[in-house]
């Protein structure tokens, strides 16, 4: 997953926006000839692109988000970002398999309400 992406996701649930994205592991890539800057937010930065007086574009272009979690302020609902692919599917449809296997490999680093929503069957 881009960290640019974060610009345009909105919560499936809620349709709030900006979310927040909480990277576990990321990976170096090869940039594209091609940099551009987030229009609304930069989630590298973590705040409205409007608020920054500099960005750095270029680093970001050269990131991959391998694993994290990208959760709602406004539902407080949170999505796995799973082999680079963030999974953000509205509550029916979600892979109760694939969050619970997150949950067993990033326990350890996640907040206590993402871990009790797994026990509590969320």
């Amino acid at each position: 997953m881009k960290y640019r992406l974060m610009d345009i996701l909105a919560c499936p649930m809620c349709k709030s926006f900006p979310l927040k994205l909480v990277v576990l592991e990321e990976r170096i890539i090869e940039k594209p000839p091609f940099i551009r800057q987030c229009e609304l937010y930069c989630a590298l930065h973590g705040g409205y692109v409007r608020d920054f007086t500099k960005t750095d574009c270029e680093r970001c272009y050269g990131l991959e988000i391998a694993s994290g979690y990208v959760e709602c302020g406004g539902c407080g609902r949170w999505y796995p970002v799973v082999e680079e692919i963030p999974r953000m599917l509205p509550d029916e449809m979600r892979d109760r398999k694939l969050d619970k296997s997150f949950v067993e490999k990033w326990g350890q680093k996640l907040p206590q309400r993402i871990l009790e929503s797994i026990r509590n069957g969320e």
